[in-house]
C-alpha cells in the first residue's frame, strides 16, 4: 500500500468523525455533467456561502473551481476543504483525479442517498443542477458520504480491462443469440437441435450455406469439406449426415440474398469478438499476475486466473477495509432483513445484493468448484451443511456462504501476504 493512499484513508476516517457541525470545514458539492459542472459552497452547520458556481469540464474550469473555493476558504477562515461528487457515468473521474492530484479531500455520495435526500432540502421533489449540488453538500455535512477509491495505476488498468471484457462479452452474446434465434430459428430451425456441440461447424454452416435448399442438393463430401475442412471420424460424418437429411425436410423460410449477407457478416463479427476476448484475457492475466496480492489469491482453491483478477480489481487496496463486514458489503454478500414490528426470530435475512454483481458471480463459481474438488473445502462445506440437507435450496445457500468465506479469506491473505492453508479453514467455527 503506497503512503499516499494510506494518508487519504486516514484523512477520510478522521473526516467522518469531525465533519458534523464543524466550524473548520468548507464543503463544496459538485453536480457532475458532461460539459458543465455546478458547484455549491457551504459549511457543515448549514450556512450557504456560494449557491451556484458554473464551470466548464476542462482545465480552466477546474482551476476556476479551486481558486474560488480557496478564496472562500481564506475569507471565511475555513481551513479544511472538502469536495464531494456524485458518480455520474465516468464524467466525475477527470475532476476527481485533478483534485486528488492537488492534494484536496475528495469524497463520494451515493446515487440512492442523493435521491432520498433531495426532498428533505425544501420539501419539494423538483430537480435542477443548483439544487443537486446543494444536496450533495448537505449529505456531506451529515457525514453521509463514502471514500473515493483512487487506487494504483495497475489496479485502474485491471478494472478498465475487466470493464472492457464485460462489454465485449455482452456484444458476443448478443450476436450469438441473433444468429441462433433469428437466423437459425427462422431459416433452418432443424439445425438448432445440433447446436450443442461442434460450434465451429455450426458457424461454418451459417456462414456458407444457411439455406437448407442449398445443403440438400450439395454432395455430402463437398458439404463436409465446406463446413469442416478435415476428417473428424465417424461421429462427425454421422452428425453432418443428419444435418443434411434435416435440410432436405426443413420447414425454414425462404432465404434471400440479404440473409446470406447477414449470416456471413455476423459470423465474422462473432469470430473477431471471440479472438478479442482471448487477447483481453491474456492482457488481464499479465496485469493481474504482477500485483502483490496475486500469489495469495490464486492459492485459494477454486480461484483461477480470471476470478483472481476480478477479486484483486474489486478489493484494490486491502488496507482500506477495517473489517470483514465491509468486504462482504463490497460484493453484496451481507445479510439484510426487514424486522420492523416483527419478531426477529421469525424473520429470514437475505443477501442485500447491493454490491459488485460481477464479483458475487465469480465468487460463487469459485465456491462451486472448491466444494467439489478441494478436500478442505469439501469438508468445510459438509460441516456447514450437516443436519440441513433436506431443506429446500440449502446447498445453494451454503455455497453462497462459502463464496463469502472465500472473499474474506482472499482479503485476509492479501493483507498478510501469506498463502492459503486449509488447516485454518477447518479451524474456523461453523455458524
Amino acid at each position: 500500500m503506497c503512503s499516499a493512499n494510506l494518508t487519504r484513508i486516514e484523512e477520510f476516517r478522521q473526516l467522518k468523525k469531525e465533519v458534523r457541525g464543524s466550524e473548520n470545514h468548507l464543503i463544496v458539492g459538485v453536480d457532475i455533467a458532461k460539459e458543465k459542472h455546478y458547484a455549491f459552497c457551504g459549511t457543515a452547520n448549514g450556512r450557504s456561502l456560494l449557491r451556484r458556481l458554473i464551470f466548464n469540464n476542462d482545465k480552466d474550469g477546474f482551476e476556476k473551481l479551486v481558486k474560488t473555493a480557496e478564496a472562500i476558504s481564506s475569507r471565511e477562515l475555513l481551513p479544511n476543504l472538502i469536495f464531494g461528487v456524485e458518480p455520474t457515468a465516468d464524467y466525475h473521474k477527470p475532476l476527481s483525479e485533478y483534485l486528488i492530484g492537488k492534494g484536496f479531500s475528495v469524497v463520494l455520495v451515493a446515487n440512492g442517498a442523493v435521491k432520498h435526500n433531495r426532498e428533505l432540502l425544501d420539501g419539494r421533489w423538483d430537480k435542477n443542477d443548483t439544487k443537486d449540488s446543494a444536496n450533495i453538500a448537505d449529505l456531506i455535512s451529515q457525514g453521509k458520504f463514502l471514500y473515493y477509491d483512487y487506487p494504483s495505476a495497475q489496479i485502474r488498468d485491471l478494472r478498465n480491462l475487466l470493464s472492457l471484457k464485460q462489454k465485449v462479452k455482452c456484444q458476443e452474446h448478443s450476436i450469438r443469440m441473433r444468429i441462433r434465434n433469428h437466423l437459425v430459428g427462422q431459416f433452418f430451425p432443424e439445425l438448432d437441435r445440433f447446436y450443442g456441440s461442434r460450434d465451429s461447424e455450426n458457424l461454418a454452416i451459417v456462414k456458407w450455406c444457411l439455406d437448407p435448399e442449398k445443403i440438400a442438393v450439395m454432395d455430402f463430401r463437398e458439404f463436409v469439406q465446406l463446413v469442416s475442412g478435415r476428417d473428424g471420424g465417424p461421429v462427425q460424418q454421422e452428425r453432418l449426415y443428419s444435418i443434411q437429411e434435416s435440410a432436405r425436410k426443413s420447414i425454414g423460410c425462404v432465404a434471400g440474398k440479404s440473409v446470406a449477407f447477414e449470416a456471413k457478416m455476423l459470423v465474422i463479427q462473432l469470430v473477431t469478438l471471440r479472438k478479442s476476448i482471448m487477447e483481453l484475457e491474456a492482457e488481464i492475466h499479465e496485469v493481474s499476475s504482477k500485483l502483490p496480492g496475486y500469489p495469495s489469491v490464486i492459492s485459494i482453491p477454486g480461484v483461477g486466473p480470471v476470478i483472481a483478477a476480478v477479486i484483486l480489481a474489486a478489493i484494490g487496496d486491502p488496507q482500506r477495509f477495517t473489517s470483514s463486514k465491509q468486504v462482504l458489503k463490497l460484493a453484496g454478500l451481507d445479510l439484510s432483513a426487514n424486522r420492523s414490528g416483527k419478531n426477529a426470530a421469525n424473520v429470514t435475512a437475505k443477501l442485500s445484493k447491493k454490491g459488485n454483481a460481477g464479483l458475487r458471480y465469480s465468487l460463487y463459481q469459485a465456491a462451486l468448484i472448491a466444494s467439489y474438488r478441494n478436500k478442505y473445502f469439501v469438508e468445510y462445506y459438509t460441516r456447514i451443511l450437516s443436519g440441513r440437507e433436506k431443506e429446500r435450496g440449502i446447498k445453494t445457500k451454503m455455497r453462497v456462504k462459502l463464496a463469502a468465506k472465500i472473499l474474506v479469506t482472499a482479503w485476509s491473505l492479501m493483507k498478510s501476504g501469506k498463502m492459503f492453508d486449509g488447516k485454518y479453514l477447518l479451524a474456523t467455527e461453523v455458524r
